[in-house]
Protein backbone atom coordinates (compact mmCIF):
# COMPACT_ATOMS: atom_id res chain seq x y z
CA UNK A 1 0.00 0.00 0.00
CA UNK A 2 2.96 2.56 1.09
CA UNK A 3 4.62 1.74 -2.50
CA UNK A 4 1.46 2.82 -4.19
CA UNK A 5 1.09 5.83 -2.39
CA UNK A 6 4.37 6.34 -2.97
CA UNK A 7 4.32 5.69 -6.97
CA UNK A 8 1.26 7.99 -6.99
CA UNK A 9 2.99 10.88 -5.47
CA UNK A 10 5.86 10.34 -7.57
CA UNK A 11 3.54 10.28 -10.93
CA UNK A 12 1.69 13.27 -10.32
CA UNK A 13 4.86 14.89 -9.12
CA UNK A 14 6.69 14.07 -12.09
CA UNK A 15 6.49 17.32 -14.06
CA UNK A 16 8.01 19.38 -10.83
CA UNK A 17 10.73 16.47 -10.25
CA UNK A 18 11.42 16.76 -13.87
CA UNK A 19 11.78 20.72 -13.43
CA UNK A 20 14.00 20.52 -10.88
CA UNK A 21 16.54 17.41 -12.72
CA UNK A 22 16.58 20.04 -15.65
CA UNK A 23 17.32 22.95 -13.49
CA UNK A 24 20.29 20.55 -11.86
CA UNK A 25 21.18 19.56 -15.05
CA UNK A 26 21.71 24.01 -16.41
CA UNK A 27 23.85 24.19 -12.95
CA UNK A 28 26.07 21.84 -13.84
CA UNK A 29 26.45 22.21 -17.55
CA UNK A 30 27.38 25.70 -16.52
CA UNK A 31 30.13 24.39 -13.87
CA UNK A 32 31.36 22.24 -16.72
CA UNK A 33 31.67 25.02 -18.70
CA UNK A 34 33.24 27.31 -16.38
CA UNK A 35 30.30 29.04 -15.82
CA UNK A 36 28.02 30.24 -12.85
CA UNK A 37 24.70 29.29 -14.73
CA UNK A 38 21.32 29.91 -13.53
CA UNK A 39 19.47 29.06 -10.24
CA UNK A 40 18.14 25.47 -10.38
CA UNK A 41 14.83 27.19 -10.16
CA UNK A 42 15.15 28.76 -13.43
CA UNK A 43 12.94 26.42 -15.68
CA UNK A 44 10.11 27.03 -13.18
CA UNK A 45 10.56 30.92 -14.27
CA UNK A 46 10.82 30.28 -17.68
CA UNK A 47 7.42 28.16 -17.02
CA UNK A 48 5.72 31.63 -15.22
CA UNK A 49 7.12 33.88 -18.05
CA UNK A 50 5.13 31.62 -20.80
CA UNK A 51 1.85 32.17 -18.72
CA UNK A 52 2.26 35.63 -19.40
CA UNK A 53 2.94 35.20 -23.07
CA UNK A 54 0.52 35.87 -25.47
CA UNK A 55 -0.81 32.52 -26.85
CA UNK A 56 -0.82 32.42 -30.60
CA UNK A 57 -2.26 29.17 -32.27
CA UNK A 58 -1.50 28.42 -36.21
CA UNK A 59 -4.49 25.93 -36.25
CA UNK A 60 -6.61 23.84 -33.16
CA UNK A 61 -5.21 20.21 -34.46
CA UNK A 62 -1.78 21.72 -34.18
CA UNK A 63 -1.80 23.14 -30.25
CA UNK A 64 -3.96 19.75 -29.91
CA UNK A 65 -1.05 17.36 -30.89
CA UNK A 66 1.13 19.16 -28.55
CA UNK A 67 -1.03 18.82 -25.38
CA UNK A 68 -1.74 15.23 -26.11
CA UNK A 69 1.93 14.59 -26.68
CA UNK A 70 2.38 15.96 -22.99
CA UNK A 71 -0.58 13.89 -21.85
CA UNK A 72 1.08 10.43 -23.70
CA UNK A 73 3.88 10.70 -22.44
CA UNK A 74 2.71 11.04 -19.02
CA UNK A 75 0.51 8.37 -19.11
CA UNK A 76 3.63 6.16 -20.14
CA UNK A 77 5.56 7.29 -17.10
CA UNK A 78 2.28 6.36 -14.78
CA UNK A 79 1.91 2.82 -16.40
CA UNK A 80 6.13 2.69 -15.62
CA UNK A 81 6.35 3.60 -12.37
CA UNK A 82 2.45 1.63 -11.74
CA UNK A 83 3.81 -1.63 -12.30
CA UNK A 84 1.95 -2.09 -15.68
CA UNK A 85 2.97 -3.70 -18.79
CA UNK A 86 6.43 -2.47 -20.68
CA UNK A 87 4.72 -3.23 -24.29
CA UNK A 88 2.24 -0.86 -23.30
CA UNK A 89 5.03 1.71 -21.75
CA UNK A 90 6.86 1.83 -24.85
CA UNK A 91 3.97 1.55 -27.26
CA UNK A 92 2.34 5.07 -24.99
CA UNK A 93 6.03 6.49 -25.71
CA UNK A 94 5.83 5.72 -29.09
CA UNK A 95 2.71 7.54 -29.56
CA UNK A 96 3.39 10.26 -28.01
CA UNK A 97 6.48 10.65 -30.23
CA UNK A 98 4.26 9.91 -33.24
CA UNK A 99 1.28 12.88 -31.87
CA UNK A 100 4.33 15.43 -31.96
CA UNK A 101 6.01 14.38 -35.23
CA UNK A 102 2.19 14.36 -36.36
CA UNK A 103 1.82 18.00 -34.93
CA UNK A 104 5.06 19.49 -36.68
CA UNK A 105 3.90 18.23 -40.00
CA UNK A 106 0.91 19.65 -39.19
CA UNK A 107 2.05 23.45 -40.26
CA UNK A 108 3.97 25.02 -43.20
CA UNK A 109 7.44 25.75 -41.52
CA UNK A 110 10.40 23.74 -43.24
CA UNK A 111 11.90 23.70 -40.13
CA UNK A 112 8.86 22.12 -38.40
CA UNK A 113 8.30 19.37 -41.20
CA UNK A 114 12.42 18.91 -40.86
CA UNK A 115 12.05 18.75 -37.17
CA UNK A 116 9.48 16.09 -37.53
CA UNK A 117 11.52 14.09 -40.35
CA UNK A 118 14.38 13.96 -37.23
CA UNK A 119 12.30 12.71 -34.60
CA UNK A 120 10.74 9.92 -36.71
CA UNK A 121 13.91 8.59 -37.44
CA UNK A 122 15.32 9.15 -33.21
CA UNK A 123 12.38 6.56 -32.44
CA UNK A 124 13.46 4.29 -35.51
CA UNK A 125 16.23 4.89 -33.95
CA UNK A 126 15.46 3.76 -30.28
CA UNK A 127 12.40 1.95 -29.94
CA UNK A 128 13.71 -1.11 -31.17
CA UNK A 129 16.46 -1.10 -28.55
CA UNK A 130 13.62 -0.27 -26.04
CA UNK A 131 11.94 -3.11 -27.13
CA UNK A 132 14.78 -5.77 -26.79
CA UNK A 133 15.36 -4.65 -23.26
CA UNK A 134 11.31 -5.22 -22.51
CA UNK A 135 11.96 -9.10 -23.87
CA UNK A 136 15.42 -8.94 -21.53
CA UNK A 137 13.26 -8.10 -18.51
CA UNK A 138 10.77 -10.56 -19.78
CA UNK A 139 13.29 -13.37 -20.19
CA UNK A 140 14.99 -12.49 -16.50
CA UNK A 141 11.76 -11.99 -14.82
CA UNK A 142 8.89 -14.10 -16.68
CA UNK A 143 6.92 -10.98 -16.89
CA UNK A 144 6.54 -8.06 -19.14
CA UNK A 145 4.94 -5.92 -15.76
CA UNK A 146 7.74 -3.53 -14.27
CA UNK A 147 6.08 -4.73 -11.10
CA UNK A 148 8.01 -7.85 -11.50
CA UNK A 149 11.37 -5.99 -12.32
CA UNK A 150 10.58 -3.61 -9.45
CA UNK A 151 10.45 -6.35 -7.42
CA UNK A 152 13.52 -8.58 -8.21
CA UNK A 153 15.79 -9.28 -5.60
CA UNK A 154 18.68 -9.79 -7.80
CA UNK A 155 19.15 -6.27 -9.93
CA UNK A 156 18.90 -6.71 -13.32
CA UNK A 157 21.83 -5.05 -14.35
CA UNK A 158 23.48 -8.49 -12.95
CA UNK A 159 22.09 -10.60 -16.08
CA UNK A 160 20.90 -7.53 -18.55
CA UNK A 161 24.19 -5.95 -18.49
CA UNK A 162 24.40 -5.39 -22.39
CA UNK A 163 21.42 -4.21 -22.12
CA UNK A 164 22.10 -1.63 -19.79
CA UNK A 165 25.18 -0.39 -21.88
CA UNK A 166 22.55 -0.37 -25.16
CA UNK A 167 20.01 1.94 -22.78
CA UNK A 168 23.11 3.99 -22.00
CA UNK A 169 23.85 4.83 -25.38
CA UNK A 170 20.21 5.82 -26.44
CA UNK A 171 19.45 7.74 -23.63
CA UNK A 172 20.78 10.85 -25.64
CA UNK A 173 18.28 10.05 -28.19
CA UNK A 174 15.68 9.95 -25.90
CA UNK A 175 16.65 13.54 -24.04
CA UNK A 176 18.22 15.28 -27.08
CA UNK A 177 21.45 15.50 -25.69
CA UNK A 178 24.95 15.74 -27.79
CA UNK A 179 25.98 13.37 -29.72
CA UNK A 180 22.48 12.59 -30.86
CA UNK A 181 20.63 16.51 -30.48
CA UNK A 182 19.49 15.45 -33.99
CA UNK A 183 15.58 16.50 -33.57
CA UNK A 184 16.37 20.10 -32.10
CA UNK A 185 19.57 20.80 -33.41
CA UNK A 186 19.28 24.27 -32.08
CA UNK A 187 22.00 25.62 -34.53
CA UNK A 188 20.40 24.61 -37.74
CA UNK A 189 16.44 23.60 -37.43
CA UNK A 190 15.61 26.09 -34.49
CA UNK A 191 13.95 23.73 -32.30
CA UNK A 192 12.73 21.38 -34.49
CA UNK A 193 9.37 19.97 -34.50
CA UNK A 194 8.11 22.66 -32.02
CA UNK A 195 9.41 25.85 -33.61
CA UNK A 196 5.31 26.64 -33.83
CA UNK A 197 4.35 26.61 -30.81
CA UNK A 198 3.63 29.25 -28.00
CA UNK A 199 2.77 30.41 -25.34
CA UNK A 200 0.64 27.86 -23.21
CA UNK A 201 1.15 25.44 -26.36
CA UNK A 202 4.50 25.55 -25.79
CA UNK A 203 4.56 25.38 -22.32
CA UNK A 204 2.96 21.76 -22.54
CA UNK A 205 6.06 20.61 -24.83
CA UNK A 206 8.44 22.07 -22.39
CA UNK A 207 6.60 20.49 -19.37
CA UNK A 208 6.81 17.07 -21.54
CA UNK A 209 11.00 17.00 -22.01
CA UNK A 210 10.67 17.62 -17.99
CA UNK A 211 8.55 14.30 -18.11
CA UNK A 212 11.01 12.81 -20.83
CA UNK A 213 13.46 13.04 -18.02
CA UNK A 214 11.82 11.37 -15.35
CA UNK A 215 11.08 8.49 -18.01
CA UNK A 216 14.03 8.28 -19.39
CA UNK A 217 16.09 7.81 -15.28
CA UNK A 218 13.40 5.89 -14.47
CA UNK A 219 13.97 2.89 -16.90
CA UNK A 220 18.00 3.39 -15.42
CA UNK A 221 16.48 2.97 -11.73
CA UNK A 222 14.71 -0.36 -13.18
CA UNK A 223 17.86 -2.18 -13.85
CA UNK A 224 18.29 -2.01 -10.14
CA UNK A 225 15.33 -4.55 -9.34
CA UNK A 226 13.92 -4.21 -5.77
CA UNK A 227 16.78 -1.76 -4.37
CA UNK A 228 15.63 1.51 -4.75
CA UNK A 229 18.39 3.36 -3.41
CA UNK A 230 20.90 1.34 -5.85
CA UNK A 231 18.58 2.74 -8.21
CA UNK A 232 18.72 6.08 -6.97
CA UNK A 233 22.15 5.60 -7.10
CA UNK A 234 22.25 4.37 -11.04
CA UNK A 235 20.25 7.03 -12.26
CA UNK A 236 22.31 9.92 -10.58
CA UNK A 237 25.58 8.45 -11.84
CA UNK A 238 23.52 7.79 -15.45
CA UNK A 239 22.49 11.75 -15.24
CA UNK A 240 26.14 13.02 -14.80
CA UNK A 241 27.95 10.66 -17.82
CA UNK A 242 25.19 11.96 -19.89
CA UNK A 243 25.82 15.32 -19.08
CA UNK A 244 29.74 14.68 -19.03
CA UNK A 245 29.22 13.49 -22.68
CA UNK A 246 26.41 16.09 -23.67
CA UNK A 247 29.48 18.97 -23.06
CA UNK A 248 32.58 17.11 -24.29
CA UNK A 249 31.18 15.63 -27.60
CA UNK A 250 29.91 17.69 -31.21
CA UNK A 251 26.77 16.98 -32.64
CA UNK A 252 26.48 13.74 -34.84
CA UNK A 253 24.18 13.80 -38.10
CA UNK A 254 21.20 11.41 -37.98
CA UNK A 255 23.02 9.12 -40.50
CA UNK A 256 25.60 8.27 -37.41
CA UNK A 257 22.91 8.13 -34.88
CA UNK A 258 21.14 5.06 -36.31
CA UNK A 259 24.65 3.67 -37.27
CA UNK A 260 25.60 3.87 -33.59
CA UNK A 261 21.88 2.84 -31.95
CA UNK A 262 20.77 0.29 -34.72
CA UNK A 263 24.37 -1.03 -35.40
CA UNK A 264 26.24 -1.04 -31.67
CA UNK A 265 23.10 -0.84 -29.24
CA UNK A 266 20.45 -3.23 -30.58
CA UNK A 267 23.18 -5.64 -31.47
CA UNK A 268 24.29 -5.59 -28.15
CA UNK A 269 21.43 -5.44 -26.53
CA UNK A 270 20.23 -8.89 -28.66
CA UNK A 271 23.33 -10.47 -27.67
CA UNK A 272 22.74 -9.84 -24.26
CA UNK A 273 19.16 -12.46 -24.80
CA UNK A 274 21.28 -14.95 -26.80
CA UNK A 275 23.84 -14.96 -23.61
CA UNK A 276 20.44 -15.64 -21.27
CA UNK A 277 19.12 -18.41 -23.56
CA UNK A 278 22.53 -20.05 -23.06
Amino acid sequence: MNNLIAAIVFIALAPVLGGLVYGVERKVRARMQNRMGPSILQPFFDFMKLLDKRPMMVHSTHAFLGIMHFVAIWFALAVLVLGGDMLVVIFLHLLATALLVVAGYSVRSVFSHLGSTRQALSALAYEPVLLAIAIGFFMVTGSFNTSAVMNSAQPLIVKLPLAFVALLMILPIKLKKSPFDVADAHQEVVGGAEIEFSGVFFEALYTARWVEYMFGYSLVALFAGANIWLGIGMATVVFFVVNAVDNSTARLNYKDMLKISLGIALPLALLNLVFLVL
